[in-house]
Order: C-alpha cells, then sequence, then structure tokens
C-alpha cells in the first residue's frame, strides 16, 4: 500500500508540473518562422494568443476622410502656421484633426491650442508638437534605412495618449548603500520592466540611445581595458539586448547566429535595420529631444531634471514592426513626407 501510495503521488506530481509548464511556456500549437539561412536556427516562435493580442492592440484608427484642395497654403490662411506652411490650408485642418485624434482625443484642440486664440504659442504642448511634428517629417525622410517606405506618424507612438507610454528618464544617482550592495544607477540587480525584467543594469538607455558608448561583450584588442572589455560594459549591453527582444516581442536570434552574436557575416537583415535603429533614437534623443527641455513644466521632467526621452520601446511596443507593418503614413504623405 505505501509503494502504491507512493507511485500516485509521483503520478499527480507528474500531471501537475505538466500543467505547470503547459501555463508556464504557452499551449501548442506554435508557429515558427525562419530568419536565416536553413540549418542556422534563427527561428522565431509565435503563440496563438500572443497574436491575438498584438493584433488586438495595433488597430489603426480610420483616416480622416480625404478633402479637396482648396488652392490656398495654410501660412496664407491661418496666422503663425511655423510648420506645414506649404500644406493646402484643407489638408491642414484634416491633419489637424487627426493629430487631435492621435494625442488628445479626451482633450481635443485645447490641448495644444489657446481657447479663442488657437494662434498664440502660449500652450508648452503647442511649441512641443510643432518640432514633434519636424522629428516626424524627418524620421520619414531621412531615416529610411529603418522605418523604410513604411514610416510613422504621431499615432505610432502616442496612440491616444498625451504622453507615450513607453518613455524613459535618467534615474537618480544610486545611494552609498545601493552601491554598496551592487547596485548602480538605474537599480541594477532588481526586476527592472525596462529591461525584460532582469537584474541587469536598467538604465542601458543614458549610454546607448542617448550616449554613443560601444554596444560590445568583447574587446577589440587583446589587451587590458580594451573597448568592451569590461564587466560594466558587458552587462549595460546585454541589458539594452534585453529591452530590444522585449519591446520588440522577439529573440536574440531575430538578429542575431547564435555560432557568432557579433560576426556580421550570418547575422539577419534585421540586424543592420536594428543598428540603424539604435543611431536614429539617439538623433531622436539629442536633436529633438532634449532640447526641449526647458518648455517642459517641472512635473512632466523626471527625478534629475531631465525630458521623458524615446527608446525602442516607444515605437515598437511589444511588436517587431511598429502598427504590425501597417501603412499608415500613405494617407498623411502630404504633411509628413513632403
Amino acid at each position: 500500500m505505501i509503494g502504491f501510495g507512493l507511485k500516485v503521488t509521483g503520478a499527480v506530481a507528474a500531471v501537475a508540473a505538466v500543467f505547470f509548464v503547459a501555463l508556464a511556456f504557452g499551449f501548442p500549437p506554435v508557429a515558427a518562422t525562419q530568419g536565416g539561412l536553413r540549418g542556422t536556427g534563427m527561428a522565431q516562435v509565435a503563440f496563438p494568443a500572443d497574436v491575438a493580442r498584438l493584433r488586438a492592440a495595433n488597430v489603426l484608427p480610420e483616416a480622416q476622410p480625404s478633402i479637396e484642395a482648396s488652392g490656398e497654403k495654410s501660412s496664407a490662411v491661418y496666422e503663425n502656421v511655423k510648420v506645414l506652411g506649404d500644406l493646402d490650408s484643407n489638408e491642414f485642418v484634416r491633419f489637424m484633426t487627426a493629430i487631435t485624434e492621435w494625442v488628445a482625443p479626451q482633450q481635443g484642440c485645447a490641448y495644444c491650442h489657446e481657447e479663442g486664440n488657437l494662434a498664440s504659442d502660449k500652450p508648452y504642448q503647442k511649441i512641443v508638437a510643432r518640432r514633434m511634428i519636424q522629428m516626424t517629417i524627418d524620421l520619414n525622410t531621412k531615416w529610411k534605412s529603418h522605418v523604410a517606405d513604411t514610416g510613422v506618424t504621431c499615432y505610432t507612438c502616442h496612440r491616444g495618449n498625451p504622453v507615450p507610454a513607453n518613455i524613459w528618464f535618467k534615474p537618480e544617482p544610486a545611494s552609498r548603500m545601493a552601491t554598496y550592495a551592487g547596485s548602480r544607477a538605474g537599480e541594477q540587480n532588481r526586476a527592472n520592466p525596462a529591461v525584460a525584467f532582469s537584474s541587469l543594469p536598467g538604465d542601458p538607455f543614458s549610454a546607448y540611445l542617448h550616449g554613443a558608448a560601444p554596444i560590445r561583450v568583447q574587446p577589440t584588442a587583446a589587451l587590458p581595458g580594451a573597448a568592451g572589455a569590461s564587466i560594466h560594459a558587458t552587462e549595460g549591453t546585454y541589458a539594452l539586448m534585453m529591452h530590444m527582444s522585449d519591446a520588440l516581442g522577439v529573440n536574440c536570434t531575430s538578429c542575431h547566429n547564435t555560432q557568432a552574436f557579433a560576426g556580421w557575416q550570418q547575422a539577419g537583415q534585421t540586424r543592420a535595420v536594428a543598428w540603424h535603429g539604435i543611431r536614429m533614437a539617439r538623433e531622436l534623443n539629442t536633436t529633438y529631444i532634449e532640447p526641449l527641455t526647458s518648455q517642459f513644466p517641472p512635473h512632466r521632467l523626471g527625478p534629475t531634471g531631465d525630458v521623458a526621452k524615446v527608446n525602442c520601446a516607444t515605437c515598437h511596443q511589444g511588436a517587431n514592426k511598429p502598427l504590425l507593418g501597417q501603412k499608415m503614413l500613405e494617407d498623411y504623405l502630404a504633411a509628413l513626407r513632403p
């Protein structure tokens, strides 16, 4: 009887383990898509539930109805139009209506404009929005190496929110006790959502998406202190990679061949796209966003007084292509890719 009881208990434990594994790792069937050469194992695995969730989260708003051109420039009809002044005045109104839906559907036009005086530059949101339009045009013209012909609109990041859901600030410096315990600025050794809940440094963005620190885990020369040789640099690089993997909903083999992570010869084309994306994010943060710091009120700044900046998750939001690659820009080419 004792032996029978042990067998039953063992069987129950085995069944429980099976259910635990199934719940933890997802249910079949799964779809595997090969992303590299045959035999390289560069496959991406997708679960039906994840696919359905992404589709539901990336439904595009209906495009504003097309409108007949007025034949007059917006700068000739409206006051203080410093961006898009050459856009047809009717198309300008259509585009402003779209921005309201993309960025501030609850607040309406008054989120960026002073009521009763739309030409006023008093609201800081208007100054920021004007610069963000310029940034988006730059993305669609200068950075095709990353956004291709799909392009971006304000909705790509905002998704109906005045402030995009995925932004970052420089963290407060680690306290003396935290440093002694093994932490650095950015809450290392704690499960941090910015780096997929790993215990890696929680702020890889300051060094790599704002600064231009070398992104590598191996030295470039057989000498102590060579670039990329330190443990700290390795930790930072892995933290950035964890962020990118989580932000795009992919694993390492989306860009890398595990036979040689550092090698470009066997890497997928997506690695080159990601390389341009890193440099694009740096330029957005340093050229467009950081110079706007003085325009923001204190409550919109981070703990060290810096402005919110972008990372990979700002646009991608869990999808390997923002908005699953849907070409929303096509309806607003006149405004965002003149």
